[in-house]
């Protein structure tokens, strides 16, 4: 009792004489907090930098509610669930508290985190200091001021989280995000940003700050605080918002009415001589604005007007590169009966260092399309510039008929005829869009990715050559070329490294995660090529450029009284025969017709086995009802050779031969038909009762 008399004395005296323990030297006290149990350990020292006494501590945080505002006490949790959450050790934070004579104080706190293997927070230790003398001046009722060490702590945090920030809504960011208001010891906070004749405001935060949401853009005509301090780079100080309506700002009448505030300090942002925006702070009770607070408030304007001129030069820099980016690739993608194309480009966030990355897609003849993607080396305006001169020049010996490996040596010669040491890499293919025949070639490049109709997804294996302006440089143009089978429904993908390249891993590892993220993404090529800069770019960062070019045949299921299917199988796959019997028998079941079945698998058995055994291919397998003249299936077995095959007629002993003559025996007719540079074998059947 006599400690607690002597304790009622103490707060008499202090009350009686206007002073406060937060004149003494700070104190740091520590603090262990179980996260688990929500036990919250405090020292002495802590329990006196909250102004608490042992028995008014009950070991949880719910005693520290009534020294602590609500809106103190949010801002504080989001600093330390954001630590919790984002997997950071540590964290630090500026908060007010309330004495229990109601004077607020500033307050540090910083704490680390102990996590367990998993990673799970569950310990939290730390510390908790008086940051300030008495921080009534800055942020309360205006009778002091901020202490040495509290205004170093401002201006160095203040400094600090403003040096990470790149582009103008990252400076925005900082300033409205959590610790933002507290930086500057305010409730609200309005930052303008001169544009041409007018000031667009580009943050608001605060409680009633959304009452100005009608000046967001308005004209720097002096008729506004804001825009006066800007007009006249002079800051302006004021203690009654209501006084400064009647003296001097009429216009801002009816905003008043709505804020919550009754002082603002209005600070132009001068950078270079020039006013670049304005800063507006917004108090509750503040009555006095001190020399020393007039100073920090201005100090703190010079560090935002830096951080805000900075941002604005690299948002400059950024729209000349991407503007001089995208002038240099194609406008419109055509459109193509057979086909689906989609294309997608994400430039580096690095300012003016644009990439050389490029695709296009060229109509040929003949059904035809041409789809390239490629990369020139370096990040500078200059790689732009040889891309859109290598893209024009690659485009031109596309549409003069050229075989993709000429294309690619001449594009070579081209560019080792610029006079730069610059190389480029690319993949070019041919696809013809009838027959899915595909010619692909590369120069130093990733090659495709192809996604099956199954759902199956692989990198087929083309040999490249040298990139281009080296092979013409080092005598070796030779870029061979390599035959695909692009099925109705199956696609191609053509990518820059940036999609695949994962700081810190192997690009084997990005080249199965695309694959992998092909395989379950959506069928359509759009909302693939979507789906894969959602996924990768954002996955990836941002340090490089990203080219993507998707290409699906449509898909060719034919009609309910025609359906349709296509299957494809590779030359070095012996399992893809037993799964096209089973996709065989599955489709004429589907189609009420599963009385042909052993007679259509063994025609088909024969007749891929014979491309398997005698070409050097895999084989496309159609499988088609023609409902006239006569409703009938026709099964189409489709190789690169051009050599026909012979009925023959082997002797007893023969262990083959007789492909054909069992293909006779159980079809109503085949024969062959030339496709390109390969031929077609097909044989029909006609059940003799077949439900309409």
């Amino acid at each position: 009792m006599a400690g607690r008399d002597r304790d009622r004395s103490r707060d008499r005296n202090r009350a009686a004489t206007g002073t406060d323990d937060t004149l003494a030297p700070p104190r740091v006290g520590g603090f262990d907090w179980d996260l688990e149990t929500g036990i919250l350990e405090l020292d002495a020292a802590a329990l006196d930098v909250f102004d608490l006494r042992p028995d008014e501590y009950d070991g949880t945080g719910e005693s520290l509610l009534p020294r602590i505002p609500h809106e103190e006490r949010v801002r504080l949790a989001a600093v330390v669930d954001a630590a919790v959450r984002h997997g950071r050790s540590s964290y630090g934070s500026y908060f007010q508290l309330l004495r229990r004579t109601g004077m607020r104080q500033w307050t540090h706190t910083r704490g680390r985190i102990l996590r367990d293997d998993l990673g799970h927070a569950y310990r939290i230790v730390g510390i908790v200091r008086r940051a300030t003398a008495d921080l009534t001046g800055f942020c309360a009722t205006g009778s002091g001021d901020m202490g040495r060490a509290g205004l170093n702590s401002l201006v160095q945090s203040t400094t600090e989280a403003l040096s990470r920030a790149v582009t103008v809504d990252d400076v925005a960011a900082v300033l409205t995000g959590a610790g933002g208001l507290e930086r500057f010891g305010a409730d609200g906070l309005a930052l303008g940003l001169v544009e041409g004749g007018t000031l667009r405001l580009i943050a608001l935060t605060g409680e009633s700050m959304d009452v100005l949401d009608d000046l967001r853009l308005h004209r720097l005509d002096g008729t506004l605080p804001l825009a006066e301090a800007v007009l006249r780079q002079r800051p302006r100080f004021v203690t009654s918002l209501s006084d400064l309506v009647v003296d001097r700002f009429p216009r801002l009448r009816p905003y008043v009415r709505g804020l919550a505030f009754n002082a603002a300090a209005f600070l132009p942002l001068i950078a270079q001589a020039r006013s670049i925006g304005c800063l507006a702070l917004f108090y509750r009770r503040r009555t006095h604005f001190s020399a020393e607070t007039r100073t920090l408030c201005l100090g703190l304007a010079g560090i935002v007007a830096q951080s805000l001129q900075r941002a604005i030069l690299f948002d400059q820099e950024r729209e000349f590169a991407t503007g001089l980016q995208a002038s240099m690739l194609p406008r419109d993608i055509p459109e193509f009966p057979g086909a689906e194309i989609a294309v997608r480009y994400h430039a580096a966030w690095s300012g003016r260092e644009v990439g050389g990355d490029w695709y296009d897609v060229i109509a040929l003849p003949r059904n035809r399309v041409g789809v390239v993607v490629g990369d020139v080396q370096g990040h500078d305006t200059h790689a732009a510039a040889i891309m859109g001169q290598l893209r024009i020049a690659l485009r031109a010996f596309a549409g003069e008929g050229h075989t993709p490996a000429t294309v690619l040596a001449r594009a070579s010669r081209f560019l080792a005829e610029l006079d730069t040491e610059r190389f480029a890499t690319c993949t070019y293919a041919q696809v013809d869009l009838g027959s899915g025949v595909v010619r692909a070639v590369r120069a130093g490049h990733l090659g495709p990715l192809i996604r099956h109709t199954d759902g199956r997804t692989g990198w087929p294996n083309l040999r490249g050559g040298l990139p281009l302006g080296f092979a013409t440089t080092f005598g070796h143009e030779d870029f061979p070329e390599t035959r695909l089978d692009l099925l109705p429904g199956e696609t191609l993908v053509l990518c820059t490294d940036g999609l695949v390249e994962e700081p810190g891993r192997d690009i084997s590892a990005g080249m199965d995660t695309l694959a992998e993220i092909v395989r379950s993404g959506p069928g359509a090529a759009s909302a693939l090529a979507d789906h894969l800069s959602d996924r990768l770019w954002e996955r990836w960062g941002t340090g490089d450029d990203v080219a993507l070019l998707v290409l699906r045949r449509r898909p060719d299921r034919g009609t309910d009284h025609a359906p349709r299917i296509h299957q494809y199988v590779h030359q070095a796959d012996p399992e893809g025969l037993v799964e096209t019997r089973a996709v065989l028998r599955q489709a004429l079941a589907d189609w009420g017709l599963a009385a042909l079945v052993d007679d259509v698998e063994l025609a088909a058995g024969e007749l891929l086995v014979n491309v398997l055994l005698h070409t050097e291919s895999g084989a496309v397998l159609t499988l088609e009802v023609l409902p006239e003249p006569v409703r009938r299936v026709r099964l189409w077995v489709k190789d690169r050779s051009s050599v026909w095959p012979r009925r023959r007629t082997p002797g007893e002993a023969a262990t083959s031969g007789r492909g054909l003559l069992m293909v006779d025996a159980v079809a109503a007719r085949w024969g062959v038909e030339p496709r390109g540079d390969g031929k077609a074998v097909w044989c029909e059947f006609e059940p003799d009762a077949v439900p309409r």
